[in-house]
């Protein structure tokens, strides 16, 4: 009589363990995968360059975009995790116990998202140093403006919105890669207990 009600207590726990992978896996996948779509937009948006009064503007070029870019295929990476946790959800529901998966694969998975997430936050908060480095620049070099004179002033020199744009599409990427990351983060404790 006990080993039954151990198995049905058993049963109960991986069930509740499989809605938790699917419910963490599908609000973790459309978190990243909105948050993602807008900054590839934008980044998309912006490394196209732009001809602006006779010179070629690529606003936020350079090293920091491409560190952005690195963490949205970053980020990439985390989506197909995401999906990963959801087909584990799937597996662990099973009837038949030999579908499901191991504990220490399950877990191996779920720490594979905390370090690709983690690589994914430090990628590109390298490109928002370098971005924000390449906007402080422009604003201290814009030569000042005298009131009732008339200057030529660069276009390249100045900070341009599409310049914000850029700002705020690192910004939604390491806010895709934190949602993923707390996802892992509580899916690991709750395996673990």
């Amino acid at each position: 009589m006990s080993e039954k009600s151990d198995y049905q207590s058993s049963s109960s726990q991986i069930q509740a363990i499989a809605k938790l992978f699917r419910l963490t896996g599908w609000i973790t996948f459309w978190s990243q995968l909105a948050l993602g779509i807008v900054s590839g937009g934008i980044l998309l948006f912006a490394s196209i360059p732009r001809n602006t009064g006779g010179t070629v503007n690529n606003s936020g070029a350079g090293i920091g975009v491409f560190f952005a870019i690195t963490g949205l295929v970053a980020l990439g990476i985390g989506l197909f995790i995401s999906f990963r946790y959801i087909r584990i959800g799937r597996q662990l529901d099973s009837g038949n116990p030999s579908n499901r998966p191991r504990k220490i694969e399950t877990v191996q998975v779920v720490r594979l998202g905390l370090v690709v997430h983690l690589v994914g936050i430090l990628l590109t908060l390298v490109g928002a140093q370098a971005i924000v480095g390449i906007l402080l620049t422009k604003s201290l070099t814009v030569s000042q403006v005298i009131p009732g004179t008339i200057t030529q002033v660069d276009p390249s020199r100045v900070i341009q919105p599409l310049d914000i744009l850029v700002v705020q599409a690192n910004t939604n990427t390491v806010s895709a890669h934190f949602a993923g990351l707390l996802g892992s983060i509580w899916l690991l404790n709750k395996i673990t207990k």
